[in-house]
């Protein structure tokens, strides 16, 4: 099996989104959460754009000992060095420089020319590889609106110039699962297996987790990934999805990760404080009732056998099962609770249990198990004397 490198960006990609805005203890205390969770490399900010960044980059580098440390640059010298001055200039800093890749954005972005792009590039390139010892990748800006042909070129310039690695982004959520693989796979054979090729996916049309998987079917080492899924517009390819599917899945796509799926839970829940997220009723892994199940037919073939209707298993993120009760639940609950308590069900203490606890429910309220219990517990009791 092949391993899939993960390179998390919640503190850089993630955190310039609106709303998501970290102090440099706030981003420390994720990023060593992050390191105990397994990932490979932290994207810690981008240096260059604020004093809030440049501090967050010195203090997490001082302190990870597990993870490498990335931070992100323009093409542009002043950037690399305040990087260098914040992460080191050693192996384990990943400096990342963004290149400009689709026509849209060299025209009217940057008003510079493909030659422009890719010499900017390169001289970036140089520059880290000559005052360095650091891990290079470049990555091209909305590679996936970008013609084959430069990509080619640029991808060949900057393995020339040093670069370790290229990043093929999809910066707009633009691609499908079909056109992004076809990407990965096309530079991947241009480039070669000791080029390191990653992908970076963005969910505007909610497919930026198929689009990393087509990424990892075609050749990709690396994913880049934000916990929750946060970031730009829509956000990017969510952490606990891809480590998820490629636990979930991998007798299909052969590949593993380093990360712990039981930590994944609290250190979501330690974003969700620092930046006061909601979480999604119904968000994968991390959603309050993706766990849980209200429906009859489901809880009577969960109560039978949990595999019925549970393939991704609680245990594994250290969350629970839960049966909720509402007016869409059946009698099964019902029973496994007289199951449990020793009581014979009879047809119509079942009848009257269900007509009283359950089917009068309208409101748009779900009870949970135990204080179901109660109502059998006083229900049961009133029976009996009557």
């Amino acid at each position: 099996m092949r391993k899939i490198s993960i390179l998390d960006t919640t503190l850089r990609d993630g955190e310039q989104a609106p709303q998501n805005a970290m102090n440099p203890k706030q981003k420390l205390n994720l990023a060593l959460e992050l390191e105990a969770l397994g990932v490979n490399h932290i994207e810690t900010g981008f240096p260059a754009s604020s004093k809030f960044d440049f501090e967050a980059t010195k203090l997490i580098s001082q302190e990870l000992t597990l993870s490498g440390i990335a931070t992100f640059s323009r093409t542009l010298e002043k950037d690399v060095q305040l990087a260098f001055d914040a992460a080191g200039r050693s192996k384990n800093h990943t400096i990342q420089i963004v290149a400009t890749g689709s026509d849209i954005h060299l025209r009217n972005k940057r008003n510079i020319t493909r030659a422009q792009s890719i010499d900017e590039m390169m001289n970036t390139v140089r520059f880290v590889y000559q005052n360095s010892d650091c891990r290079i990748s470049v990555g091209i800006e909305d590679a996936s609106r970008a013609n084959y042909d430069f990509m080619k070129e640029m991808a060949h310039a900057a393995v020339d110039a040093g670069a370790n690695q290229i990043i093929l982004a999809d910066t707009t959520g633009f691609s499908s699962p079909f056109e992004f693989g076809n990407l990965i796979r096309f530079i991947k054979s241009e480039v070669g297996e000791n080029i390191s090729v990653s992908t970076h996916c963005h969910n505007d049309l909610g497919l930026a987790l198929a689009n990393t998987l087509a990424g990892i079917e075609a050749g990709a080492d690396e994913v880049q990934v934000t916990l929750g899924g946060i970031g730009e517009r829509a956000g990017n390819v969510s952490l606990e999805t891809v480590a998820s599917t490629l636990f979930f899945k991998r007798d299909i796509y052969h590949v593993y990760t380093d990360i712990i799926l039981s930590k994944l839970y609290n250190v979501y829940q330690l974003l969700c404080s620092t930046i006061f997220m909601d979480t999604a009723r119904n968000q994968p892994i991390f959603g309050p009732y993706v766990f849980g199940t209200a429906a009859g037919i489901h809880q009577h073939g969960i109560l039978a056998d949990p595999n019925t209707y549970e393939f991704v298993k609680p245990n594994i993120f250290n969350r629970q099962r839960e049966l909720f009760v509402s007016r869409h639940s059946g009698k099964s609950i019902i029973k496994h609770l007289l199951d449990k308590k020793g009581i014979a069900a009879k047809p119509k203490l079942l009848d009257d249990l269900y007509e009283n606890c359950i089917n009068n429910r309208f409101e748009n309220t779900c009870l949970t198990l135990s204080e179901l219990e109660i109502k059998v517990e006083s229900f049961v009791s009133q029976y009996s004397r009557d």
